[in-house]
Order: C-alpha cells, then sequence, then structure tokens
C-alpha cells in the first residue's frame, strides 16, 4: 500500500505558504522605495529644507502606517462594498482583519499598506520647501485613511465600482485594468500632490514680476539620482510582487506571468529614461540627467497598470510616450498653469499614469480582451476619469480644511529661513549652510525641478527656458 508523501499531500498548503512568503519579501522592496523617496526629493529642495523633507517622508510611514491599519484599510473594504451591486454592506467585516492574525488577515493588510504610504508619501515632493509641518501631517493622515483607500476599494480585489462586478463594470461588461496601481496609486499621489501644490502657493522667487518662471536650484544632483534608483529598485517588488501567486495549489510556478511582468517593467524604465534624455538633448541642447531620472521613472509609473498586460513593444512604446512627455508636461504645468510643482510629480506620477493605463488596450497581449478594443478603451478612460475626478474633489476639501485649521503656508520669514530650522530647530548640514552657503538660491548647480544652473555668469535654466 503506498503513502502519501506530506510533500504531495500538502501541496495547496505548501503553496499558499511560497506564496505569502513572497508576498512579505515583496513588501519589505516596497518599503525600500521609502527611502528613494526621500533621497530623490532632498536632492532636489535647497539644503536648508533637506531635513523637513525627511522629516515628512518618515511620518507618512510612521502615522500613514497606524491610520491605515485603524481606518484606512477597513475604509477601502466599506467602498468595495457600497460600489457592488447585490454586495452586503458589512463595516463590521470590514474591519476583521485587525483582529485576524492569519495570512489573508495581517499580511494582506500589510500588503495594502506599502501602496497606500507610496501615494501618501508622492505628495511631499510637489509642496515641499514651503508648507505647514503641522499641516502636511494632517494631510498625510486624509491620504491614508479616506483618499487614497477609497481607489483601491473601487478597482482592486474584484469588487468596487470599477471591476468587472462593480456598477460602471457591470453596465460595460468589463473591468478596469490597472494592474499594480499606476492610476490607483501613482495618479492618486499625482494629483494630490497638484492641488497641494496650487493651493499652498508657489515658492517665494519661483515667478518674476512677470509671471515667467525662474530656476530655484536644488541641492544635489547625486542624491536625486541615486533616491531615483532606489526607487527603481523598489519597484520590481512594486510590480513584480503584485503578481502575488507564483505557485499555483496545483503546483504549477507562475513563470510565465512573473516573466511578463518583469520583463514589461524593466523595459517601459529603459524606454521611458531613453526618450527623456533624447528629448532633453533636443530642448536644452545636452541631454539632463535629471530629466533622464524623471523619465525612467515616468516609464515605470506608464506601465505599472499595464505590465501583465500588454506585449513586450507595448511596454516600451508606453515608456517612450512617457518619458517623451515628461518634460514638454512639465513646463505645461510650470509655464501655463503656474503650479511650482517642486519634483514633477504630476508629471512622473499623475499624467504618466493616466496615460499609460489609458493605452493599455491598445497593446494588449493576445487572450487578455475580453471584449473589442473600444469597450475596454471606454472602461479605461472612465475609471482614469473616476479616480481623477474624486482624488482632486477629495483632496481640494482636505487642503482647504488643513488651511482653516492650520494655515497651508509657513511665513515668509520663516521660508526664507528654511523649514529644517523654523520647523524643525534642525539643519541638515550644519557645516555649510548658511547666509552664502548652500541654502542660499544663487549657490546651488542644479535645478529643483530637472534643469541647469549655471551660477558663474552663465544663464539660469529651468528645463532649457532662458530665465
Amino acid at each position: 500500500m503506498s503513502v502519501a508523501l506530506p510533500l504531495q499531500a500538502g501541496i495547496e498548503a505548501i503553496s499558499s505558504g511560497v506564496n505569502y512568503v513572497w508576498i512579505l519579501v515583496v513588501c519589505f522592496l516596497i518599503f525600500f522605495m521609502q527611502p528613494g523617496f526621500a533621497l530623490l526629493e532632498a536632492g532636489q529642495v535647497r539644503a536648508k529644507n533637506v531635513g523637513n523633507v525627511l522629516m515628512k517622508n518618515m511620518t507618512d510611514w510612521v502615522v500613514g502606517v497606524l491610520v491605515f491599519f485603524i481606518f484606512g484599510a477597513a475604509f477601502s473594504a466599506m467602498i468595495g462594498q457600497l460600489t457592488t451591486p447585490g454586495l452586503a454592506f458589512d463595516p463590521a467585516g470590514a474591519f476583521g482583519y485587525i483582529t485576524d492574525p492569519g495570512a489573508a488577515g495581517w499580511i494582506d493588510w500589510f500588503f495594502g499598506a506599502v501602496f497606500a504610504m507610496t501615494a501618501a508619501t508622492i505628495v511631499s515632493g510637489a509642496v515641499a520647501e514651503r508648507m505647514n509641518f503641522t499641516a502636511y501631517v494632517f494631510v498625510a493622515v486624509a491620504m491614508t485613511a479616506v483618499i487614497y483607500p477609497a481607489m483601491p476599494g473601487i478597482a482592486w480585489g474584484g469588487t468596487g465600482l470599477l471591476s468587472s462586478n462593480g456598477f460602471i463594470g457591470d453596465a460595460l461588461g468589463v473591468g478596469y485594468f490597472d494592474f499594480a496601481g499606476a492610476t490607483v496609486v501613482h495618479m492618486c499621489g499625482g494629483l494630490a500632490g497638484l492641488v497641494g501644490a496650487k493651493m499652498v502657493g508657489a515658492r517665494a522667487g519661483r515667478f518674476d514680476s512677470n509671471g515667467d518662471s525662474q530656476a530655484i536650484p536644488g541641492h544635489s544632483m547625486l542624491l536625486a539620482v541615486l533616491g531615483t534608483l532606489f526607487l527603481a529598485f523598489g519597484w520590481y517588488g512594486f510590480n513584480v510582487g503584485t503578481q502575488a501567486t507564483v505557485l499555483t495549489a496545483e503546483g504549477e510556478f507562475m513563470g510565465a506571468a512573473l516573466g511578463r511582468v518583469v520583463l514589461n517593467t524593466t523595459l517601459g524604465m529603459g524606454a521611458g529614461g531613453v526618450a527623456a534624455m533624447v528629448v532633453s538633448a533636443a530642448w536644452q541642447g545636452k541631454p539632463d540627467p535629471l530629466w533622464t531620472a524623471n523619465g525612467l521613472l515616468a516609464g515605470l509609473v506608464a506601465v505599472t497598470g499595464a505590465v501583465p498586460h500588454v506585449t513586450w513593444w507595448g511596454g516600451i512604446l508606453l515608456g517612450l510616450i512617457a518619458g517623451a512627455l515628461v518634460l514638454p508636461t512639465f513646463r505645461w504645468v510650470v509655464d501655463s498653469l503656474k503650479i511650482d510643482d517642486v519634483c514633477g510629480v504630476f508629471v512622473v506620477h499623475g499624467s504618466s499614469g493616466a496615460i499609460g493605463t489609458i493605452l493599455i488596450p491598445v497593446f494588449a497581449a493576445p487572450g487578455v480582451l475580453s471584449a473589442g478594443v473600444g469597450t475596454h478603451l471606454a472602461m479605461q478612460v472612465i475609471g482614469v476619469a473616476v479616480i481623477g475626478i474624486w482624488t482632486v474633489l477629495a483632496s481640494i476639501v482636505v487642503f482647504g480644511i488643513a488651511d482653516a485649521l492650520f494655515g497651508l503656508r509657513v511665513s515668509d520669514a520663516e521660508e526664507e529661513e528654511g523649514l529644517d530650522s523654523s520647523e524643525h530647530g534642525i539643519s541638515a548640514y550644519p557645516e555649510f549652510v548658511g547666509d552664502s552657503g548652500a541654502g542660499s538660491r544663487s549657490s546651488g548647480a542644479v535645478s529643483a525641478d530637472g534643469g541647469r544652473v549655471e551660477t558663474d555668469g552663465g544663464v539660469a535654466t529651468d528645463g532649457g527656458d532662458n530665465e
């Protein structure tokens, strides 16, 4: 008589264990994006504001995880319940993860939490160098409690407004494609940042008396580019990790699915960087490292929602489109909208996420689409519009409340002094920040928004325009 070996008898338990260990590993990778954001933003601000940027990035995490555990994750579940026909509204069930130590409780919550922290952190780069810290903490709480959690609630998990089972998805007969959050996470954060940058106002000196933009140097190209590469490393967890099933209950290794996701992530990243490099060279006369870095990130954002759904050449094209649009879109935000988005978060995360997600059906791999391209395109456009409208309106309300309660902006004197000193009583670079040191506007050699600044008799340039 043959006896089943434990491995043969428990393949389902083994596959579940492997998958959840994989989820934990990729969550740790996604957490590594937090120092990436910190370095990227720190490099693009003046030295007198570096400590404030770092403080905001740490606050996003330490405050955000508590808020998302206590309320945000449950709010997401309740939004899914309310926007899915026939699904009972169960608030008690929505909070069930809090008392569930099993993998489907606490590990699944952690997987959602690292995505929530990414969306929240994006905002800090747009409002850097002039926003009141207390007001920022209020916004971070709102981002992780309500603004972001509504997004996975309507789009992910098989329930919610935009899923195939939701009100809109059911009406169109198809669900919304956004695999790892190009719009659910990145566009949400990018639009919230844009609203915040508009409402808090431009930094002193960003626009002259005629309304023309003036470059404000950041203090470290090195930190900005290192931060970009840290983010790219963490992005493999973000995208490839969302392919959470690596071993099926039948013991099948999901190598093909993982391969497509990692390939499109890598190709989109490369294409975005190359496109931005070429456009910056054509626009400014020389290839610019910061524009290239922003293009790399834009390419990653553009394919984040698409990686399992599009062909490899589709991944390249999405990256190329997003990277090529980084510089001209940034110029439009600054020169036409007159919004001082310090780190270009709308360009990298907002518009790139929207474009990449809308175009998924155009570049879809065989067998991905369940209906005609036109039907899926309509769903993608509607989904981007719904997420965009919610984010903009909710952000206006939250920033408005923060302004009424605390005041969004520091005083002119505090801004001139630097937020490290005025908000935290410290200096990130105590040995060389002074009236004529790295904290001053005239001393740096890196534009905070991706341009070059020559200060020894040259012309300051902001993305290529002589200013």
